[in-house]
């Protein structure tokens, strides 16, 4: 089970995205829980729920204040009773990727910290974050996307949240490699024919025509990721050839 606690000052956003689909069915078989936490709850009572403020120093844009942020994770750790680690969404982080994601998912309570406008006040961030986590070299209005787009796949890994237990390890990245390309009824579409070896019953050519498809799509689409791939002998002359198509 996994626990996913969300601090926000969009907590529908949060809730509209995620109780849908996978994640959805996920959280009505009690496999996955969510709470989303609204920051703005915990401004000072004077501030009638303002959680920003101008920037020491000049500059464009509010800055977050760091006692609100801390109040709404402090209401949430201290209910969970023990160490939990806190994701910080911001393009400074750490890039997320599938084995983050599996390391992440051996918990069983996540925070998750969304930032917006220019940013949030760094003592803050000092004191409660854990794990400064970006999901691209680029910007975005603020860390629900990210969390969202986090979440997501953390609760494919998480047991009994996919239907079809294959399906996790089977996937882009999960092996190093993009995934192969995949067919289904009817057999000719657009006078475009499905490969006939995965009509021939034949468990293992099938097993390696999409190892080789999947090194092929690999070399061409992201040939970074083949230096951290554990080759074969089969897997190393399967690129040979590929390559030798390619030139």
């Amino acid at each position: 089970m996994m626990n996913f606690h969300v601090l926000t000052l969009f907590p529908e956003m949060i809730a509209g995205g995620m109780h849908t689909s996978i994640t959805g069915r996920a959280m009505d078989k009690g496999l996955i829980t969510l709470e989303t936490v609204n920051i703005r709850d915990f401004a000072e009572e004077h501030r009638k729920g303002r959680v920003d403020d101008y920037s020491y120093g000049g500059g464009a844009g509010m800055i977050m204040q760091a006692e609100p942020v801390y109040r709404s994770w402090k209401s949430v750790a201290d209910r969970i009773g023990h160490p939990v680690r806190t994701v910080f969404l911001t393009p400074q982080g750490r890039v997320f990727n599938q084995r983050m994601a599996h390391e992440l998912a051996d918990g069983e309570d996540l925070i998750f910290l969304c930032g917006h406008y220019e940013g949030v006040d760094e003592r803050v961030l000092e004191e409660i974050v854990t794990d400064p986590v970006s999901i691209g070299d680029y910007v975005l209005t603020g860390g629900e996307l990210p969390a969202m787009v986090m979440m997501d796949a953390i609760s494919r890994l998480v047991p009994g949240v996919l239907s079809n237990s294959d399906s996790a390890v089977t996937e882009s990245f999960e092996d190093g490699l993009l995934e192969y390309p995949q067919y289904t009824r009817p057999d000719i579409w657009h006078h475009k024919q499905v490969p006939p070896i995965l009509t021939s019953g034949d468990h293992a050519r099938v097993d390696r025509w999409r190892r080789d498809r999947s090194l092929e799509r690999t070399f061409r689409m992201r040939p970074e990721l083949l230096e951290k791939v554990q080759l074969s002998p089969q897997d190393r002359k399967a690129l040979s050839e590929i390559r030798v198509q390619e030139n």
